[in-house]
């Protein structure tokens, strides 16, 4: 190879690589808003509802006992009234008195 085929290679992958920085077109995805905390809590609180139907659905079959059955749903139950609380404290909701209650015993626990 000769210094005139480096150049033309140098000069080639130069122009290659400035096409492709200022040709990256954006996604959609790129210039949505980013996910917010109410929007992350209220994610949570969906996906905490799941658990509680999949939970009394594989109670019912049989797949749990009583209290197995019932230590997870409350356990359940008291993470979905925390995140209720937390929902209540960002929108400036008046909280009730499961989310109050939630939340005290959320501090008590921290």
């Amino acid at each position: 190879m000769s210094s005139v085929d480096i150049a033309v290679a140098c000069v080639a992958l130069a122009i290659a690589t400035v096409l492709f920085v200022f040709n990256v077109r954006l996604e959609a995805s790129d210039l949505a808003p980013h996910r917010t905390m109410l929007d992350q809590l209220m994610e949570r609180r969906d996906a905490i509802y799941e658990n509680l139907r999949d939970l009394r659905f594989e109670f019912r079959a049989g797949k749990f006992s009583e209290a197995d059955y019932e230590e997870t749903k409350q356990s359940l139950e008291l993470e979905a009234a925390r995140v209720l609380a937390d929902m209540d404290r960002l929108t400036g909701g008046t909280p009730t008195p499961a989310t109050i209650q939630a939340s005290t015993e959320k501090v008590r626990h921290s």
